[in-house]
This record gives C-alpha cells, structure tokens and sequence, in this order.
C-alpha cells in the first residue's frame, strides 16, 4: 500500500506503475523502464504549438546577428551543454552564437541553487539575444535567476520545463511545458524529464539550423569536415545534392577547407571558394539565400 502525498512539481510524484520495481526480475525492471520512457515523444509532441514559438525566437535572433544563451543545472545543464556543442561541427554555426551554461558542480560545491551566478549568467543575454533555460521542475534557482535577469536585460526568454504551472513560466516569451509526469524512480528527473528535454532541445536547435537555411533539402552539408569520416560524409551528401561524381565532390570539399556549404555552391555555380564564402557571408549562412545571390550576380537562374 502506497500513500499519496501532494507535491508541487508533476515531476516529483509517485508513479503508481513502478512501485514494485525493486522487487522485479532484471528484465521486468528494464522493461518498465522503457515502457515509461516511451510515453515521452507524445508529450514533448503536444508543446508543438511553444515549440514553434520558441524556434521562430531563435531564427530571429541568429538571423539578426544575435546569440542563444541556453542555462541549466545538472542533467538539464549537461544535455544543453552537449547539443550546444554540435552545432558548429553539424552545421557550420560559427563559435559563440549559440552558447551553453552549465551550473557549477565538482562533487562538492553545486551551483544549482547559485542565483548570483544564474544572474551574471542572464545578463550575458541582451537585446537580440535569445536565453533558454532548461529545469525539470521550472524552479531550479540557477535558471530562474537567469531568466529574470536576461529579460531586464533586453533579452527574449524561453523557459523548457516539466511543470505547466511554474511561476517562472509567467515571465517568459514562451514556456514549452511538456508533460512527462512521475519517473519510475520518483524524483529521479535524468529519466524522463531528461529524455524530454534531450527530444525538445534536439527540436530547437535542429529546426533553428534548418530554418536559417543551415541545410540543402535534408542533407547536412553545413557539416565542418575535420576528419576522414565527415569528409567522407560531406562529400556523399554532396553528390546526393548535386550528382556530381564523388570525385569531383571529395576534391570541393578540400577546395573549400571542409566547408560543405562553400563546396555546395562551388558545385552548383562554377564560383571560387572565396566567392561562394562572401555570397554566404552576405546571407548569414542561408545556402538557398546565398545561391540567389550568386545567381543574380551571374544572371542565372536557381531554379
């Protein structure tokens, strides 16, 4: 028998499907764990509506020269941290446009509950700037004293939490709430809040690259080749873009230091790296934008 105490936090419930999870087989326990787990992409689907509104906020700041700050603590800190980190090497974006901040914890000292570090964080964001933070709960003092900061700072705000009712998600442009419920392990937010928030960043941030054209149909040609395997990848996504041979592809892709985009629009125009470079310079990164340029500067036609 189980007792139920009110909480405050969605997130922090008991989960009536998992109380006997200690005295399951291996096997029963795994498969709870992935029955619960699968339950998550619903809901992130459902926040579709804030989602979008949160992407439209990205596209504008990057597109206007801005920057997207993205805070957290703990789980939701690191899994912001590690889709931060992807973005140059996937799509090209250049360092420092999209940044993570991470509270600090060493074992011994945690940052989560740091709010003057979350403020000197806020104020980072200014005017054109984007801030996100990211916490299971939509309280986690860090993030929120981030928000609040970057907000009287000039900044667009969006807050990426498990809880609707979050008093924090009143002061925000948009609050994405997804509605994963109890854990397994009650409390424990690194499982489902954590797969939540790895789909919903994943979401932000690939969606953000392809609306800021930072991809060529659904190949990921704004990929930095900085080893054989991404050369090789980029120079297959080439010859899907253009079919050319993958010869001719694999030598535009050294031609152009082992940016996808410029061998794109070598391949497609005849221009010179440093051309096809200024053309995408003069665009902020939009291949298709970029190609109309160089199209109108030749008379061509982009099709």
């Amino acid at each position: 028998m189980t007792t139920s105490v009110h909480v405050d936090s969605p997130t922090e419930g008991r989960n009536p499907a998992t109380t006997e999870i200690d005295r399951l087989p291996t096997a029963d326990v795994v498969r709870l764990l992935i029955a619960e787990d699968a339950t998550v992409p619903a809901a992130v689907a459902a926040a579709l509506p804030e989602l979008t509104a949160a992407v439209d906020l990205l596209v504008a700041a990057l597109r206007t020269g801005g920057r997207v700050h993205v805070v957290g603590a703990g789980t939701s800190g690191r899994l912001a941290a590690l889709d931060a980190d992807e973005l140059g090497p996937t799509y090209g974006l250049e360092p420092g446009r999209w940044i993570a901040h991470v509270a600090r914890y060493d074992g011994i000292v945690d940052g989560e509950d740091d709010t003057v570090a979350g403020a000197a964080v806020g104020v980072l964001a200014g005017a054109g700037d984007v801030l996100v933070a990211v916490t299971a709960s939509g309280r986690t003092p860090y993030a929120v004293a981030a928000l609040q900061a970057a907000r009287s700072n000039g900044a667009a705000t969006v807050l990426l939490s498990g809880r609707p009712g979050a008093a924090a998600g009143s002061d925000v442009d948009v609050h994405i709430a997804v509605r994963t419920g109890p854990e397994a392990v009650t409390g424990s937010t690194r499982l489902k809040a954590g797969t939540a928030q790895k789909l919903a960043l994943n979401a932000l941030s690939t969606a953000t690259m392809v609306r800021c054209g930072r991809t060529w149909s659904n190949l990921m040609v704004g990929a930095v080749a900085t080893n054989s395997k991404l050369r090789g990848r980029l120079a297959a996504a080439l010859v899907a873009a253009t079919g050319e041979h993958p010869d001719r592809c694999a030598v535009a892709v050294e031609d152009a230091g082992g940016d996808g985009r410029v061998a794109l629009l070598m391949l497609l125009t005849g221009q010179s790296p440093s051309v096809a470079r200024r053309a995408l310079d003069s665009t902020g990164g939009h291949i298709r934008e970029a190609l109309a340029v160089l199209a109108a500067s030749s008379g061509r036609s982009t099709g």
